[in-house]
C-alpha cells in the first residue's frame, strides 16, 4: 500500500523550476528554496488547548452570552470571530493587525473546524459594536462561568486589588492626562483589577479614564466582583495598597465580613501615634520590630486595628517604608486590618500581594492587554477584557493539563507547548496533521490532549508552594510591600 499525502485545500501546484539557490549565513552547504502546496502551521501545539476548549464547551458558552448578532447570512459566526481574537492573543498578537497572522493558517483552521477565518477588519467591527450594556451582558457571565470550573482552596481565595497605567497615543475616548510615572504628561487609561492570588485569575476589571484616582469607584467595583464569586465560596482576605485606604471601602468590607489588610496612608494622626512612647515594640531581630494599636481617624465611623513594622536603616541594605522626622534611623510600614493574627503573620501575608505586580506585567507584556486600542471607549474595554479572559483561560488550562509544571507565564507556555510545526495532509479519506518531531511530535502532545479531554470535574488551582522553614525575621522579610 502506498501512503499519499494530499493538501486539503486547493492551491496551485509548485512548478519544478520554482526554486532559488540560497547560501547560508555562516557558510556550509548551499540550500534550495522552493514552495509547497501543503498547508503548514507553526502552532500545532495549540491542539491540546483547542481540545480543552471543546471539552469545557467554550464555543457554546460564548455564543449564548453574545448580546448581539449579525443579520447577514454570509457573516462568519460571531463566536468564531471572538475565538479568533483570543487565539491571536494567545500566540502573541499585540495589535489588531496581528490577527492576520492566523488568517491564512489553513492547517490551524482545520484544527478549529472553521471554514472561514476573520481578518483584522472583522475583529475591529466586532469590538466596535460593544456598548457599556454589551460589555456587562457578555463578559460578566463568561468570567463567572470560567471561574466556576475551579475548585476553591480550603481556606478560600485571596483577592488582590491594584490599578495600572495603559499609555495611549492619539485621541481615544477616556484617554486623558493623569498619573503616569513612565511618561509624565502623556495620555493614558487607568484600569482597575481584582485578581485571585492563588489561581491566578482576574476576577474583575474596569477600564477607566487616565485621570481617575486609584480608589475611585472601588466600592461599586467590588460589589460587581463579589457578584462574580460562585455561591458557597468565600474570600480568605482582601489585600490592597494605600491608594485604597478609604473609610467607605473599609466599612463595606466589614459589612460583608471580608477580612482585609490594606496599607495605611500616613496621616498626621498616624505619624503622631508612631513616635508615641506608649507604643510597645516586639523585636524580631536583624533590625525588625513590630507593634499594633487601635485608632479612630478623623471621619471614621469606628476604631480600627493598625499593624506596624519598623525597620532599622543600615548602610549595607536599603530599608523599605516611610521615614519620620521625629524618629530618625528607622522606616515604618503601617497596615489597617480587621484580622486578629500577630503582626509578623499579617506582614508575611501582605508580602504575598507582590504577585499581582507579576500578573499585571504578564497581562501587559505577554497578553498585550494594553495594545488593543480603538477610538471608542467600550470597544477598547471589550478588547482589554477579551485579552484578560484569554489569560484566565490559560490559567485554568494549565491547572488541568500541565499542573506538574506549576504556573508558567503565557510567553513561556507559548514557547514550551504551543509552538510546534505541522503539515496538513491526508491518509486515504482521513485528514491528517503531521506534527514535527523537532517540536516534540505526537509523543509530547498526545498526553496533553488526553488530559485536556478528561471528564469534567472541579479543577484545583495552581496553589503557591510552601516555603521551607526559616527564622521569624526571615519569614517576614520585606518583598513587594512598598507603601
Amino acid at each position: 500500500m502506498r501512503w499519499e499525502f494530499v493538501n486539503t485545500f486547493h492551491t496551485p501546484s509548485t512548478a519544478q523550476n520554482d526554486a532559488v539557490d540560497f547560501a547560508p549565513l555562516a557558510g556550509g552547504r548551499q540550500l534550495l528554496l522552493t514552495s509547497t502546496s501543503k498547508a503548514v502551521t507553526p502552532f500545532a501545539g495549540l491542539a491540546s488547548f483547542i481540545a480543552w476548549l471543546r471539552q469545557i464547551g467554550f464555543l457554546d458558552q460564548a455564543a449564548r452570552a453574545l448580546p448581539f448578532s449579525y443579520a447577514s447570512p454570509n457573516a462568519i459566526p460571531i463566536a468564531n470571530t471572538f475565538t479568533a481574537f483570543l487565539l491571536s492573543v494567545v500566540v502573541g498578537a499585540s495589535r489588531f493587525a496581528h490577527c492576520d497572522w492566523l488568517r491564512f493558517d489553513s492547517a490551524l483552521h482545520t484544527l478549529l473546524g472553521f471554514k472561514r477565518f476573520p481578518g483584522d477588519d472583522a475583529v475591529l467591527r466586532f469590538f466596535a459594536r460593544f456598548t457599556q450594556g454589551h460589555v456587562e451582558a457578555f463578559f460578566r457571565p463568561l468570567f463567572r462561568w470560567l471561574l466556576a470550573l475551579l475548585k476553591q482552596p480550603a481556606e478560600g481565595f485571596t483577592l488582590d486589588l491594584d490599578s495600572t497605567i495603559f499609555a495611549r497615543e492619539g485621541s481615544q475616548e477616556g484617554a486623558t492626562k493623569g498619573y503616569n510615572p513612565r511618561r509624565a504628561g502623556r495620555k493614558s487609561h487607568h484600569p482597575l483589577l481584582a485578581v485571585l492570588a492563588e489561581a491566578p485569575f482576574v476576577l474583575h476589571a474596569w477600564l477607566r479614564s487616565g485621570n481617575t484616582a486609584s480608589g475611585r469607584g472601588v466600592c461599586a467595583f467590588l460589589k460587581e466582583a463579589f457578584a462574580q464569586i460562585p455561591a458557597g465560596w468565600h474570600l480568605r482576605c482582601l489585600r490592597a495598597d494605600s491608594g485604597f485606604f478609604d473609610q467607605a471601602l473599609l466599612a463595606m468590607l466589614e459589612e460583608h465580613a471580608v477580612p482585609y489588610i490594606i496599607v495605611a496612608r500616613m496621616t498626621t494622626a498616624l505619624k503622631r501615634r508612631l513616635h508615641s512612647t506608649a507604643l510597645v515594640w516586639s523585636d524580631l531581630g536583624k533590625g525588625y520590630a513590630v507593634s499594633n494599636f487601635t485608632l479612630k481617624l478623623h471621619g471614621w465611623s469606628d476604631t480600627r486595628r493598625f499593624v506596624v513594622v519598623r525597620e532599622l536603616e543600615r548602610a549595607d541594605k536599603s530599608a523599605v517604608g516611610r521615614r519620620l522626622i521625629e524618629v530618625p534611623g528607622y522606616t515604618f510600614r503601617v497596615w489597617v486590618t480587621n484580622r486578629t493574627e500577630g503582626a509578623a503573620t499579617l506582614w508575611r501575608d501582605y508580602n504575598g500581594r507582590a504577585t499581582i505586580e507579576q500578573r499585571i506585567e504578564e497581562l501587559k507584556n505577554d497578553m498585550h492587554a494594553d495594545g488593543f486600542c480603538t477610538r471608542k471607549f467600550f470597544a477598547t474595554e471589550a478588547a482589554m477584557l477579551s485579552a484578560i479572559f484569554a489569560y484566565n483561560l490559560l490559567a485554568v488550562y494549565q491547572a488541568q493539563v500541565t499542573p506538574q509544571s506549576g504556573w508558567r507565564k503565557p510567553s513561556t507556555l507559548r514557547a514550551a507547548v504551543f509552538i510546534c510545526g505541522a503539515v496538513l495532509g491526508r491518509i486515504g479519506r482521513k485528514i491528517v496533521l503531521r506534527l514535527s518531531q523537532t517540536g516534540g511530535g505526537l509523543a509530547k502532545h498526545q498526553a496533553l490532549i488526553g488530559r485536556a479531554c478528561a471528564p469534567k470535574k472541579p479543577i484545583a488551582p495552581l496553589l503557591v508552594r510552601d516555603r521551607p522553614p526559616a527564622p521569624d525575621w526571615d519569614i517576614v522579610a520585606p518583598g513587594g510591600c512598598m507603601i
